[in-house]
């Protein structure tokens, strides 16, 4: 399920092909690409499954993370100092211990930071099964270096190999709501760096995609975009998402983020607005950008000093990389929005939701949930007397805030007046 988006990070910090699949043999020996993977052994011992192991790490409801013993994750790390170090690098993110992006960004700072031989032979390594071979003797360590183990773990990333070497181009797919192509010549072929950032431009002009694509066409412009938008809503393909577009003034910049040019329906001393029709259309492919290129959320602070951050802040704009005022004061100062109206998209599309009772499967959570629907504090809608089939639709975050809540004692009074066990005991 992951195996791409492992593959295309791996990339985009420059790996060779061969490194590339020859880590990621080594990581599906260890976890079979599962971030939430928790030691077969401690599953049965500690009667948790990956999710629910997870989930209670992640709520402060195991303590033991640091200290268990169990390997975990996508390198199924153990050693007390490596789980301890994932764990504060996961809350400084505020991610999930689970979280991909979070275990892939952990994994590479201990490649380049304790094992930086091993992070540069991986950038330039010739052979699936000599890139295995280091990751398993100098990362991974495992019990079992047999010869039998390495030509396993070998023959696990000569299928990565296989599956993906030389295809990245090919992998990344361009938007859906494109109504316009015109691709330019004006670009410097497949990027070096996976799709991470967004930069909104503006036309400085209210141009039809067709005549922006003309722009861009001629050779002699040398500018582009991957996208643009006109003053009507339509959305028109200029350089394909695989290749860097020629957009901020800055090779860096360009090799990470999609660039989009918006049309403008009104001048400089307006600060160069847009339509609602563009607004609309950009808010819509940003939404699909991310989603399609495991952006979970667009992060925006107007801070210069974060760009390449993206944890921190994941948009850019052109003005910061050359002395212009591009993409306007308008789109500037709409940035905050924009990134808000895309982040609440993409989380009813992610939301998780409990339509019933039954549909919670952490234990404590269900437990408290189904206590409060007993003493009439929470309510279903009574399709089922007994509860467990009765319709609550309440998603995720919402049980996690009762949880939390009921264990503050939030709903002590309420509980003793029905004779039932207050959470916090006097």
């Amino acid at each position: 399920m992951y195996e791409e988006r492992i593959w295309r990070f791996l990339k985009g910090k420059l790996l060779s092909d061969c490194g590339a699949a020859g880590l990621m043999g080594n990581l599906y020996a260890e976890s079979g690409l599962n971030p939430v993977n928790l030691q077969n052994t401690h599953e049965r011992k500690l009667g948790l499954s990956d999710k629910e192991y997870t989930q209670q790490v992640d709520f402060g409801l195991y303590a033991d993370f640091v200290h268990d013993g169990a390997g975990y994750g996508l390198a199924q790390w153990t050693f007390w100092s490596r789980k301890q170090n994932l764990l504060a690098f996961a809350k400084s993110r505020e991610k999930s211990i689970g979280d991909l992006e979070t275990q892939l960004e952990f994994l590479w700072k201990e490649l380049t930071e304790s094992y930086a031989s091993l992070a540069q032979m991986l950038l330039s390594a010739s052979s699936v099964r000599a890139a295995s071979d280091a990751v398993l003797l100098q990362f991974e360590r495992p019990a079992d270096q047999s010869e039998t183990a390495k030509a396993r773990r070998a023959a696990y990333g000569q299928k990565y190999y296989d599956q993906f070497a030389g295809k990245e181009a090919a992998a990344m797919s361009n938007s859906p709501l494109v109504s316009y192509t015109k691709l330019s010549p004006n670009h410097s072929g497949r990027r070096k760096h996976a799709i991470d950032t967004i930069s909104i431009h503006c036309m400085a002009g209210d141009l039809p995609v067709e005549s922006c694509g003309n722009l861009f066409a001629s050779p002699s412009r040398k500018a582009s975009s991957n996208y643009g938008i006109g003053s009507d809503g339509r959305i028109g393909l200029y350089v394909e998402e695989c290749n860097r577009s020629w957009c901020t003034s800055s090779s860096s910049n360009d090799n990470r983020a999609i660039t989009i040019e918006v049309a403008n329906n009104g001048g400089a001393n307006q600060g160069w607005p847009v339509s609602d029709a563009a607004y609309r259309s950009l808010i819509a492919l940003l939404v699909d950008i991310c989603r399609r290129n495991g952006i979970k959320r667009l992060l925006w602070k107007g801070d210069k000093s974060l760009i390449g951050q993206v944890d921190k802040q994941n948009m850019t704009v052109h003005r910061w990389f050359a002395n212009k005022s591009c993409p306007g004061n308008w789109l500037y100062e709409h940035h905050g929005q924009i990134a808000k109206e895309v982040n609440e998209r993409l989380e009813e599309e992610n939301m998780v939701r409990y339509e019933r009772l039954r549909d919670i499967k952490n234990k404590e959570f269900h437990d408290i949930v189904e206590k409060l629907m007993d003493a009439n504090i929470l309510g279903g809608d009574g399709s089922d007397p007994t509860g467990n089939e009765d319709i609550i639709d309440l998603s995720h975050d919402m049980v996690r805030t009762l949880v939390l809540e009921y264990r503050g004692g939030a709903f002590d009074r309420k509980l003793k007046a029905v004779g039932m066990e207050p959470a916090v005991k006097d």
